[in-house]
């Protein structure tokens, strides 16, 4: 078998296919691709970023990192030469937490720019509607400045920066002595699309409280009414005293302003903030943040570890819109043939496809953290599956700021079907690698890391497979699991969920209910798994409620021309029938001819002598000759009303008919 192997290979004018025997017959395959340059190496430590040409870009990289220094270091020299310890990860030594209201908060009115002094402006990068072409760096011309109206003013005024990765910052106004109007950029080549935001400050003062106010945000509410609160990171703090992001501000409220966009309604963040120290540089952000640079370091350590680089394969699945690395990662244990590889069953995973959640893509880094490691269960999951990873999906989106959307203007999210593939790179080779992993193997997961601005806790949605019974409950195996394995996370959902399903069936059936643990376990476990509220920020209110609202929501059929006219014409008819048989159920029989002419003689020569009897059925018979003459009857095509009874009188009826539509 290895000389007939050898000959095949002999006559091949490639090195890049190799010969595998099944019962007998060759079968040919790529050989395995040599390592890629896209990563970031020792040469060329970061790979440059491409942006639009109409985004402005500072020359400073940010690296939100604890740097720790000797006490010294720090009374030698301020800021030493030599570069400190790095501790990437920190964590606060207490819990942080959530902001109570006291419902005295200011919920301040926009003033804009007429009553106040900008001192933060930059163009909204949207010079054309559309994206056309990009560059490493942004724009060709030199930076301008975005603070010039501050230099002007005589009063104190804090200095702002967004003009970097991921930041999304476009004016800032004074409007008091320590008050900020704060306007956050669209989605680039979008109208909508603001909840994300980050942005740099400097030149504050410690220990004055500064009010920060966002007036366009576009979502009717959000965790902050819940007492989420900003996330602050200072640099003298990190320099000092190692720490990383943390949780800060006060006065915090979420509220509807009187402001429109295109009809729909914008709403305020507002909160103060004291800053720790004097003349220090901090950054504000609505969640951790996480850019593309981030991914790519991260891509590189993990590259540079022989133990970690032995199980992972880091591939350019294709580029973004701009020409950004859309990267794809494989992850499993090496195999000893290729009939042991071609039995393993896939899993694929993906992040980051809304730019804003950037806790898609700490949650990423953790599991990609776990499966590269030594424990057990890696090891198990490495041999028993093949992992396609695909760690950020809307890198461009990342790399401007943006909240939802791609340069292309969509959401990439709902664009999974487009055969557009020059318009929507990311998504569609997604999908078409995994339509060839499903003709390969079999895939047994697609999961999918998202985040969420308006509930609490970890949580999962499924998709219902409605058209193979046998599949129904497949997508419910995951969390079911989920459950089982990770207990401590699950607990507080199961048994919230419990109560809440023997409160609701003791309403309906007016009793109590002893034993419902096996409709407990049905019910819960298929449907969701959530996190342990005590180890995390509040109950889970999304699943409490789940109960009060419909589950299943029909979505709206779009009917065609035809369809919309034959049932206006469903309706007409009986609309029609409905008023002939209200007519004749509620009024009296309609006169015949005779009737109607004895009336209008009757009309002409009644008297006043006449005796009070005769009035009275003269006046009765007028009230029917009226009742006959305002009929009408829509018409079924027209929709047309028809004044009923008129061709027998020339003279017009009493009330124009209005049409109903």
């Amino acid at each position: 078998m290895l000389l007939v192997s050898f000959n095949v290979e002999k006559y091949l004018r490639t090195r890049q296919l190799l010969i595998d025997f099944e019962g007998g017959r060759p079968i040919p395959r790529l050989r395995e691709p040599l390592d890629l340059f896209s990563i970031p190496s020792i040469a060329c430590p970061f790979q440059g970023v491409r942006w639009p040409v109409e985004c402005e870009v500072i020359c400073d990289k940010i690296h939100h990192m604890a740097w720790l220094y000797t006490a010294k270091e720090i009374k030698v020299n301020w800021f030493p030469k030599c570069p400190p310890v790095c501790v990437v990860e920190w964590e606060p030594p207490e819990p942080e937490p959530f902001y109570q209201q006291t419902g005295y908060e200011r919920t301040p009115v926009p003033v804009g720019e007429e009553k106040g002094n900008i001192v933060y402006c930059i163009d909204s990068a949207t010079k054309t509607s559309y994206y056309t072409r990009s560059r490493v760096g942004g724009s060709r011309g030199h930076l301008k400045s975005a603070t010039f109206c501050a230099r002007s003013q005589d009063m104190p005024t804090l200095s702002f920066e967004s003009r970097f990765e991921s930041g999304n910052l476009q004016k800032a106004v004074q409007v008091g002595l320590y008050d900020y109007e704060l306007t956050l950029r669209n989605d680039m080549y979008t109208t909508k699309h603001t909840q994300w935001f980050y942005f740099c400050v400097s030149n504050m003062k410690a220990g004055v409280t500064y009010r920060f106010t966002i007036i366009n945000l576009m979502k009717s509410s959000s965790l902050y009414d819940a007492g989420m609160r900003p996330l602050l990171y200072s640099e003298f703090a990190a320099w000092m005293k190692g720490e990383g992001w943390r949780r800060a501000g006060a006065n915090i409220r979420y509220y509807r302003n009187h402001s429109e966009i295109e009809g729909k309604a914008l709403y305020s963040l507002t909160w103060t903030l004291q800053f720790p120290y004097e003349n220090d540089t901090c950054y504000l952000a609505h969640c951790y943040p996480y850019t593309y640079s981030d991914l790519q370091r991260y891509l590189h350590g993990v590259m540079s570890d022989p133990s970690r680089a032995a199980h992972c394969k880091v591939r350019v699945l294709c580029r973004s819109l701009a020409g950004n690395s859309v990267y794809v990662l494989t992850v499993t244990a090496p195999c000893a043939n290729w009939q042991e590889r071609r039995n393993k069953r896939a899993v694929v995973v993906t992040a980051r496809v809304h730019p804003g959640e950037t806790n898609g893509s700490w949650i990423m880094q953790g599991f990609l953290e776990f499966l590269l490691g030594e424990s057990p269960d890696a090891n198990l999951l490495r041999e028993t599956f093949i992992f396609k990873v695909v760690p950020m999906l809307n890198p461009d989106g990342v790399v401007v700021g943006n909240y939802r959307c791609s340069l292309a203007g969509r959401d990439l999210n709902r664009n999974y079907r487009s055969l557009l593939r020059d318009s929507f790179p990311c998504v569609w080779y997604t999908r078409n690698m995994v339509k060839r992993l499903l003709a390969e193997r079999k895939v047994v997961l697609y999961c999918d890391f998202h985040g969420h601005s308006r509930k609490n806790n970890v949580f999962m949605y499924g998709c219902n497979d409605q058209k193979d019974a046998s599949l129904h409950l497949q997508e419910r195996i995951f969390p079911l699991m989920m459950s089982k394995n990770a207990t401590d996370k699950a607990a507080h959902c199961l048994t919230e969920l419990g109560a809440l399903l023997r409160q609701e069936i003791r309403k309906k059936l007016g009793r109590e209910v002893e034993d419902l643990e096996g409709l407990s376990d049905v019910n819960i476990e298929s449907s969701t798994s959530g996190s342990n509220s005590t180890e995390s920020d509040g109950l889970p209110v999304h699943l409490l409620n789940c109960t009060d609202q419909n589950i299943k929501v029909k979505k709206k059929h779009l009917r065609s021309r035809k369809e919309r006219n034959r049932l206006r014409q469903q309706q007409a008819q009986n609309a029609s029938s409905k008023i002939v048989h209200r007519s004749i159920k509620h009024t009296d029989p309609l006169l015949s001819n005779q009737d109607l002419l004895k009336v209008r003689i009757q009309e002409k020569t009644v008297t006043p002598v006449k005796g009070m009897k005769d009035k009275t059925q003269n006046e009765e018979l007028v009230v029917r000759v009226h009742q006959a003459r305002r009929s009408w009857i829509p018409h079924p095509t027209t929709r047309i009303g028809v004044i009923g009874h008129e061709n027998l009188w020339e003279d017009k009826p009493d009330k124009v008919f209005h049409p109903v539509f």
